[in-house]
């Protein structure tokens, strides 16, 4: 295993995070003795993989179920010394409500502390504002540094980026989990601001809600080669040493493997992506058009500023990157998730979409008159039957 420093709070941090939402049993609470003991075992079996591989950073959230509960007991088989415990607990309306929640987290944990504690998904400004303002979460997190209950306190968010950027300015957090892989660059400039800040900085969900790279995906094999797509997407995040943790939701302990593999070529990260890199980006220069790849999201409004609401950047994210690499079962899930995954993935597709408005939204993009027919192939590729974040369903 390789290990980064995790900015400013100066821990050693695997370049692997073993993440806590795939491997539970249910997507809500469970009394103990509901817990088949097959699916125990597997989580037994899945931590001890990861400890084995020196992946000791084991993430996890109040919003995941039983992974907390079950998480419990197999922690207690570990030195707590040797791990890098991580959960993570929504914004809440109140401070009495965060701590609350805080507690039945540690009850689940069955630990004294976490080293790593996380506002769980400040997403919008009405998140940013019940966690900074007096008598908000973060005076409990404050409280709850001085108790010895938390290490370290940071943010985690899936807003945009002016709203990360926000957070991230206010100088309060210590690391940030958020988006950044290879078919989405938007937080770039989130990520150079939480660098200059010492931040440190942890890649949420790089295989899944990167592509879901671990499908079949016969022309990203392709382009990809001699690696695999996920490890091409590892190496490409980790080719920047801003970059200090990618999470893996492993369901398994063979999930590890893969990733493992590719950190052979660890030390060479960022000469063996280049030449991927730019055969990924001339397959995309060559279908959709140079300028287009170079800055299509130049001047576009964010969905709150779209009548409807409509996430015309998501869109034509997911469109940018789907159609020359044949990301489909990616674009589909991500697509349908818009408008039923609230805050979580927000904004509405192009059902919702004003289509008589779209000239005077667009007015400062580069590419307003190919939009139109843009949006409109997405809608005709990718629209299928509306889906949920694996937490609602």
């Amino acid at each position: 295993m390789k290990f980064r420093r995790f900015g400013r709070t100066q821990l050693q941090i695997p370049v692997f995070s073993c993440g806590g939402m795939r491997y539970q049993q249910s997507w809500s609470d469970l009394p103990w003795n509901e817990v088949l003991k097959e699916g125990q075992a597997n989580v037994e079996a899945t931590l001890a993989r990861s400890i084995e591989l020196g992946i000791n950073h084991i993430e996890t959230a109040r919003g995941y179920g039983s992974s907390e509960m079950q998480l419990g007991p197999v922690l207690a088989q570990y030195p707590r010394e040797k791990l890098i415990l991580q959960t993570k607990v929504t914004p809440k309306p109140s401070a009495a409500e965060f701590l609350e929640t805080f507690e039945t987290s540690m009850a689940y944990l069955k630990q004294e502390y976490v080293d790593l504690l996380s506002i769980h998904g400040i997403n919008n400004r009405v998140h940013l504002e019940e966690t900074l303002r007096k008598g908000g979460c973060l005076e409990v997190c404050r409280q709850l540094q001085k108790e010895g209950r938390v290490r370290h306190v940071g943010f985690s968010s899936h807003a945009t980026p002016d709203v990360i950027s926000q957070a991230i300015r206010s100088d309060e957090f210590d690391y940030v989990n958020l988006h950044w892989y290879f078919v989405n660059d938007l937080n770039r400039v989130c990520v150079a601001e939480a660098a200059q800040r010492d931040m440190g900085i942890f890649i949420i969900s790089p295989n899944d809600k990167g592509g879901k790279l671990y499908l079949e995906l016969p022309k990203m094999r392709s382009l990809c080669a001699p690696l695999t797509p996920m490890q091409f997407n590892d190496l490409y995040c980790l080719s920047r040493p801003e970059i200090h943790t990618l999470s893996l939701g492993a369901a398994r302990p063979s999930d590890f493997d893969e990733h493992i593999a590719g950190l052979a070529l660890y030390e060479r990260a960022g000469e063996v992506t280049e030449s991927i890199n730019q055969c990924l980006r001339n397959e995309m220069d060559r279908t959709l058009g140079a300028e287009w790849c170079r800055r299509w999201w130049a001047g576009l409004p964010e969905f709150i500023d779209v009548p409807g609401g409509v996430n015309i950047v998501e869109i034509l994210r997911i469109w940018t990157y789907a159609k020359p690499l044949e990301l489909t079962e990616w674009a589909k899930f991500r697509y349908n998730m818009l408008g039923n995954a609230d805050h979580w993935f927000p904004g509405e597709h192009c059902e919702k979409l004003d289509w008589q408005k779209l000239d005077a939204v667009l007015s400062r993009s580069p590419f307003a008159d190919r939009i139109e027919s843009v949006l409109r192939e997405a809608h005709t590729l990718f629209h299928d039957a509306p889906l949920k974040r694996l937490s609602q369903s």
